[in-house]
């Protein structure tokens, strides 16, 4: 049920910047979503044809790419991906430790949007 006010807060932000730019139609939004967050991609879909209805992006298509989840080791300040399914038992692939910071994975923006 989380989607439903992300959704509302992505629908705002482009008829905003729809109506800045002189946009007829919206065909397409292309968002970001990490592989953390708990946003369902069917669902964000639903409540977007659901809300936009009688709006200028009424039968957009969302494209959703999947941001990995990467972190940061604070010891070595190595960088790494992590598969969400194996999240368990991390540890830096370069020294060892498990001390780390989320660099990237739970975020959700909008990259771009298809108009006319």
């Amino acid at each position: 049920m989380h989607e439903l006010p992300v959704t509302q807060s992505i629908l705002e932000v482009v008829l905003r910047h729809a109506r800045m730019n002189g946009v007829s139609r919206v065909h397409a939004i292309n968002l970001a979503v990490g592989k953390l967050s708990d946003l369902e991609d069917e669902w964000i879909q639903q409540y977007f044809d659901y809300l936009s209805k009688g709006t200028l992006a009424e039968g957009a298509k969302l494209n959703i790419e999947r941001i990995p989840v990467v972190f940061r080791c604070t010891s070595c300040r190595t960088d790494f991906e992590v598969d969400v399914r194996k999240m368990k038992d991390i540890l830096c692939p370069e020294c060892g430790k498990k001390d780390f910071t989320l660099v990237s994975g739970r975020e959700y923006y909008i990259k771009d949007m298809e108009a006319q």
